[in-house]
């Protein structure tokens, strides 16, 4: 069965999307299957993975509204073990629409227990606000993947969404738990990179990983080409850097798995 995880950021422009992008393609290399779902209206990992939005005929706004059974909507890509829930700029309206429908917190999860025994994980791309979307997505995963780029205004950001993911927690998910924290554009060069880092790891010493994406042009100019940079240059610094939190990330998880058993 699948672990949800939720790469969730109330701060834009921190990598949420390129995250979900590279991290699923490199865990699809390594032999797991694969299915990411686009919740953010810009559609950036619908894109990021070279899908057409014109040609899609069913998205994750008709499964969230009801209208389609979320099998519907899986799109195989061109890239191994990865599939994909597309979005599309329809899925800007959504939270309003969603306000007067029933179980209108729970309706991604619903959706995504009819799947989880097809994948082995499932990323769930989420809008940089505390929309209903990403109320969906907090209460649909597991745990929660949170890229964090090294910047004062991330850390105010950081501490507003461990307090959403603690009322998430007492009101909808009590099992939900913070995958971890993933620093992002990372430059050591510069003093503020190297404090905030110390600042995070400060508060949330078991919660961040090891490993670190610094800011690197290939990873821009993957999402142009529709390629997961290890894809789009496999020996670049940042498809390193992927490759190295996705064999991170599985490690984690097995010795959490052998913690459970203990």
């Amino acid at each position: 069965m699948a672990v949800v995880i939720a790469v969730a950021n109330q701060k834009g422009g921190v990598g949420k999307s390129t995250t979900v992008v590279n991290l699923a393609a490199c865990l699809g290399v390594k032999g797991k299957k694969v299915l990411c779902v686009d919740i953010d209206a810009q559609g950036n990992t619908t894109s990021g993975f070279g899908i057409k939005k014109k040609g899609i005929n069913t998205t994750v706004y008709d499964v969230l509204l009801g209208q389609k059974h979320i099998r519907d909507a899986v799109i195989k890509t061109e890239f191994k073990n990865v599939s994909v829930v597309s979005s599309t700029s329809a899925l800007a309206g959504a939270d309003i629409e969603l306000v007067d429908l029933e179980n209108r917190s729970n309706r991604l999860k619903m959706q995504l227990l009819t799947v989880k025994d097809d994948f082995d994980y499932i990323f769930i791309d989420c809008p940089p606000s505390l929309s209903l979307l990403t109320i969906n997505a907090l209460c649909a995963c597991d745990t929660v993947l949170i890229p964090l780029q090294c910047e004062f205004y991330s850390l105010e950001g950081l501490s507003q969404l461990i307090e959403s993911i603690r009322l998430v927690k007492k009101r909808y998910n009590p099992a939900i738990d913070i995958e971890g924290i993933l620093f992002t554009m990372f430059d050591s060069r510069l003093n503020l990179t190297n404090q905030v880092v110390s600042e995070v790891k400060k508060h949330f010493p078991k919660k961040v990983f090891n490993t670190v994406i610094p800011r690197n042009v290939r990873i821009s100019e993957a999402p142009s080409f529709g390629k997961p940079v290890i894809y789009y240059d496999k020996l670049s610094r940042g498809a390193e850097a992927y490759k190295s939190l996705a064999a991170e990330l599985l490690l984690r998880r097995k010795v959490a798995e052998k913690n459970k058993l203990n």
